[in-house]
């Protein structure tokens, strides 16, 4: 039996709601301190794609919240928490196009109903956990997929 990857990274960003104009530096943040420890370039891009969106959701929807990074030699997790409204119905928001954006994001290009789906793309395993009145908690796992670990069937749905 092998015993579980030692955490080698933790990092927690803070996220305010509505603040659109630093939207997007948590993300740049933690694709820079990914190719400083040097997990592969394929997981870095992917991580970036998935912590974007998931960052814009907490700055839409909600009065904020935070973004937990966590660096394993095998994977890298992403958590988004916030204190939001709420995800009332979590299979429909994951279907491409749907979308609760109020009409002010839409009209800056937001609110197209892909965030969630590029999430799960981008992700080896997602899982969503949401209360209505209370928040949401978002863990996204990317598998590192190094020389050594290739074979290891680490990939979901790939």
């Amino acid at each position: 039996m092998t015993s579980p990857a030692p955490l080698r990274h933790k990092e927690i960003f803070p996220v305010v709601g509505l603040d659109l104009e630093h939207a997007g530096q948590v993300s740049t943040e933690v694709q820079r301190v990914l190719r400083r420890l040097g997990v592969e370039a394929e997981v870095v891009r992917r991580a970036g794609i998935v912590c974007f969106e998931g960052e814009m959701n907490i700055v839409l929807y909600t009065p904020g919240g935070r973004i937990i990074l966590l660096v394993y030699d095998d994977r890298v997790e992403l958590i988004f928490s916030d204190q939001g409204p709420g995800i009332p119905d979590i299979e429909l928001a994951r279907q491409p196009g749907y979308s609760t954006a109020p009409d002010w994001a839409r009209e800056l290009g937001f609110g197209s109903g892909m965030g969630l789906p590029n999430m799960e793309a981008n992700s080896d395993r997602l899982e969503i956990r949401s209360r209505l009145g209370e928040g949401t908690v978002i863990r996204a796992t990317l598998f590192r997929r190094r020389d050594e670990a290739a074979g290891s069937g680490g990939a979901a749905g790939a």
